[in-house]
């Protein structure tokens, strides 16, 4: 049997950053609330009620669209989308079908060995969220289940890429990289832990480099990268087995079971009639005005694949050091406050603070980069200190703790601490002299050649300083003593 491919696309459904639902005025905020305390007759489908449309939700989904490349519609419509499932108290959901409002955008992944290879999106549309249906209280298994409407009504995006994706971890890797351009754009938060995105997959196999798309299984509701990943793994070995054992892939549903470490049929897959979509007769067609689509456009931030170009190509900075601070878009803009006006050199030492002293501090707390008392121009100040000779690199760190604890400046940290290095050349000449009589046989080596022997008369010249040297200028005048 010839080598067989992995072929895949998938439905992103992004939760858009607003206060509010897409179509009534309860909180977005229900995750961790109790449970139908974020409801109201519109979300929950009472009758004579009608929705109107969130202007903060639309604005946020053109924002979606333009960071993706795609053509916003001047028109487009609402329909609603008709099921019968517990979490869905209107018994149709409010989406859109034959005319979204954006379309044929593309997003670049980024190659491991340089490059990028497009992935396209097929379709941008807006839709409102179901609710959730609760089997478990904690690790006890339900003989029934419980429904909390606090997510019906949430504004969400959905993002359909084509069939572009070769392998699982190309799908993730779309996915990090999407949640990367949506959080820069300020579309959405993208907590995955909280539901904010997810995606289903449609996943089939053919032989490598044949054009035909086969029956195709769709995996619902994968709310991980590594789910996506394990998912997408499972299926393509399933399939591929079925295939060389003679069998035949189905067109189903399936879901993902982590703990079993399978996919499980769920359902036949449905197809566009088996949802009865017709225009919604309660909301009138969205339009989106030229000009609101180019101020929209105006504001929209650098892209973060472009921004680790620049910081590579501006500062310096090695590639992985460069995604490092791109990954999210507010700590890019706190290195980059940082390194503002500062050379290179500098630069790279204020990447090294954020990455040792900052994002470790962060990490262990788990804590937002607001949390910080330390303001990005001090990181600057310390690193620029550290460059200048000012500080070694031990006692920018002892400065960092301290402005971390209590914030204030950077200078004042120094001053308190008694962390300045001596570079005067007298007192290190001394304190050199003193540590080539203290270490006869170490400087007998160095006279020989052995440049080994260098590291212990340096740190001899650090431990008589109490480490105040400048070790740049003790190691000059330590070789300067031993020139003819």
């Amino acid at each position: 049997m010839s080598a067989i491919e992995l072929v895949a696309g998938l439905e992103v459904h992004a939760q858009l950053s607003t206060r509010t639902k897409l179509f009534c005025p309860c909180a977005t905020d229900g995750f961790g609330a109790p449970p139908n305390s974020r409801i109201c007759p519109i979300c929950t489908g009472q009758p004579g009620v009608l929705p109107a449309l969130n202007r903060a939700a639309v604005r946020a989904a053109f924002r979606a669209a333009l960071a993706l490349g795609c053509k916003v519609e001047p028109v487009s419509i609402f329909a609603r989308k008709n099921y019968f499932y517990p979490d869905l108290p209107k018994a149709y959901q409010i989406s859109q079908y034959e005319r979204p409002f954006s379309s044929g955008g593309r997003l670049d992944l980024e190659l491991e060995a340089g490059g990028a290879r497009p992935v396209r999106i097929r379709r941008i549309h807006l839709e409102e969220d179901a609710g959730k249906l609760l089997h478990a209280a904690g690790s006890r298994q339900l003989d029934h289940s419980l429904i909390d409407f606090n997510r019906a009504g949430i504004p969400l995006v959905e993002i359909v890429t084509e069939a572009d994706l070769r392998s699982a971890e190309e799908a993730a890797a779309f996915v990090a990289a999407l949640r990367e351009m949506l959080q820069y754009a300020g579309v959405s938060r993208c907590d995955m832990e909280k539901g904010e995105l997810r995606c289903d997959a449609n996943v089939s196999v053919r032989p490598a480099g044949s054009s035909v798309l086969n029956a195709r299984a769709e995996i619902k509701n994968l709310n991980s990268l590594r789910a996506i990943r394990d998912a997408l793994n499972h299926e393509f070995s399933r399939q591929s087995r079925l295939l060389a054992e003679g069998g035949r892939v189905v067109q189903e549903t399936r879901l993902w079971n982590a703990e079993a470490g399978r996919t499980e049929s769920m359902r036949a897959k449905e197809e566009a009639h088996d949802y009865r979509y017709f225009p919604d007769p309660d909301l009138r067609p969205l339009e989106a005005p030229a000009e609101l689509l180019a101020r929209i456009q105006a504001e929209l931030p650098e892209p973060p694949a472009a921004r680790r170009v620049r910081f590579s190509r501006d500062y310096g900075l090695p590639p992985r050091d460069a995604r490092l601070l791109t990954a999210r878009k507010e700590l890019a803009d706190y290195f980059e406050a940082a390194a503002r006006g500062r050379s290179s050199e500098a630069a790279k030492a204020a990447a090294n603070l954020v990455a040792t002293e900052l994002l470790a501090r962060l990490n262990a707390q788990d804590a937002p980069l607001s949390a910080a008392r330390i303001a990005p121009a001090e990181l600057g100040e310390l690193a620029g200190m550290v460059c200048g000779g000012i500080l070694s690199s031990k006692g920018a760190k002892a400065a960092f703790s301290a402005l971390w604890d209590r914030g204030g400046r950077a200078s004042d940290a120094v001053r308190e601490l008694d962390l300045a290095q001596v570079s005067d050349e007298a007192q290190v000449a001394a304190w050199v002299r003193q540590a080539l009589a203290d270490n006869a046989r170490a400087a007998a080596d160095l006279a020989a050649g052995h440049e080994r022997a260098l590291g212990a008369l340096v740190g001899a010249v650090m431990k008589l300083s109490a480490g105040k040297a400048n070790p740049v200028v003790a190691t000059r005048l330590i070789k300067e003593s031993f020139k003819a």
